[in-house]
């Protein structure tokens, strides 16, 4: 793969941008894969739903915890190599979820995972901004929907190959992660010819005329709208093949799938956001994103299995559609601190997802299935704090 390190300005690295978005394919995959198998690690060592939640609350939040960390790092140092060394991470968190023989192994390999997740996504969100030709929203979403789109994909292979295989097959994913590794090293390459190119450029500084103060709010305002999205996918992630079986005596394979459609609707719309997000400003995508899917989430627990699938699409489509936005929208208010950005709102996602699926899994334990996602119906009520957010206008100004 030959990789030309033109100004990020010039023109749109298209290759740069495949190469990027198919490893956070790669990347999400493994990720998935966690959340997807988590019906057969239970019943093979008797999880109980605090423990399957536990187990996300250990990767989201080793993510969460490290990835603004990096991002502050690299914003001042780029490491260019570091991308294959986050995958190998991943790599050796997969070996050991697919061998571990107790509940604390099942976790350290979790823990791996959120590790390289940290290091993933801030230098590569960086790389998709510096590769889009001034095209931020399209370059934001066309890496963000290779990582949907494992996510997506990740169910489907637990289903037809880990679920009648068993366990140890997760091992077979290493190639994966090993393929990404060598992409991720040709990406690093041209990275770093680029950052030595631009090393005597003036540092990039505040283009707008906000005060320090609103800027702040703006930003916890962006994280609430994260956490509400977040929460209410971690609630799908973790916990929707067990509602299915619950209330539609599903199989695993059935309950999968469906898991499948949720999370291949969530690719489609982190595209769609992304592309009407630089064409009218990534604002109206927040607004109609995360408010707009209210009615939906409000009928979900109370429908028919048809109706349960349909609404699985437009609900993906919908609330993924803000994530790109919501990051583009976060670095304009912060100009020259990409990776902080993508560390804090990556990080954060993780974070409060896996704060939520651990949440969610006391609740389930003691309320039932049912219960979560009735409550889960009314996070994005938390979308109206938009109304805070400084318009677009200001942020030409």
């Amino acid at each position: 793969m030959s990789l030309s390190a033109t100004s990020p300005a010039a023109r749109t690295s298209w290759l740069v941008l495949v190469a990027i978005s198919l490893c956070h394919m790669i990347n999400d995959i493994m990720q998935s894969l966690l959340a997807a198998i988590y019906p057969l690690l239970a019943l093979e060592f008797d999880l109980s739903f605090w423990q399957i939640g536990l187990m996300t609350f250990a990767f989201q939040v080793t993510a969460s915890l490290l990835q603004p960390l990096v991002g502050l790092v690299t914003d001042r140092r780029p490491m260019p190599q570091s991308l294959p060394v986050g995958m190998g991470s991943t790599l050796c968190g997969l070996i050991l979820l697919a061998y571990a023989d107790s509940y604390g192994g099942l976790l350290m390999g979790a823990m791996l995972i959120g590790i390289g997740s940290a290091v993933f996504h801030p230098e590569s969100s960086r790389i998709a901004r510096l590769a889009s030709g001034g095209k931020y929203g399209t370059a934001q979403s066309l890496f963000q929907v290779g990582g949907n789109f494992g996510s997506a994909l990740g169910p489907l292979l637990a289903a037809f190959i880990v679920v009648p295989l068993g366990r140890p097959s997760v091992a077979a994913f290493a190639i994966m992660a090993l393929i990404g590794m060598v992409i991720l090293n040709r990406v690093g390459l041209w990275y770093g010819t680029l950052t030595r190119a631009s090393a005597g450029n003036a540092r990039l500084t505040q283009t707008h005329g906000l005060a320090r103060n609103r800027v702040i709010w703006a930003i916890v305002v962006l994280a609430i709208l994260t956490f509400s999205k977040n929460a209410y996918t971690a609630s799908i992630a973790s916990y929707y093949t067990f509602f299915l079986i619950d209330r539609f005596d599903l199989g695993i394979v059935p309950a999968q799938q469906m898991l499948f459609l949720f999370l291949a609707a969530s690719a489609a719309g982190v595209m769609l956001g992304g592309l009407i997000g630089d064409r009218f400003g990534p604002l109206v995508v927040i607004w109609a994103s995360i408010v707009g899917v209210l009615p939906f989430t409000l009928m979900l627990p109370y429908v028919g299995l048809g109706m349960t699938a349909i609404l699985s699409v437009v609900i993906g489509v919908i609330i993924a559609s803000a994530f790109p936005a919501i990051v583009v929208y976060a670095q304009t208010l912060l100009p020259g601190r990409v990776g902080l950005v993508a560390g804090i709102f990556f990080g954060f996602a993780f974070g409060m997802g896996g704060i939520a699926a651990a949440v969610l899994g006391v609740m389930a334990d003691s309320r039932g299935i049912a219960w979560v996602y009735q409550a889960c119906a009314f996070l994005p009520l938390l979308g109206l704090l938009t109304i805070f957010l400084p318009s677009q206008a200001a942020l030409r100004s």
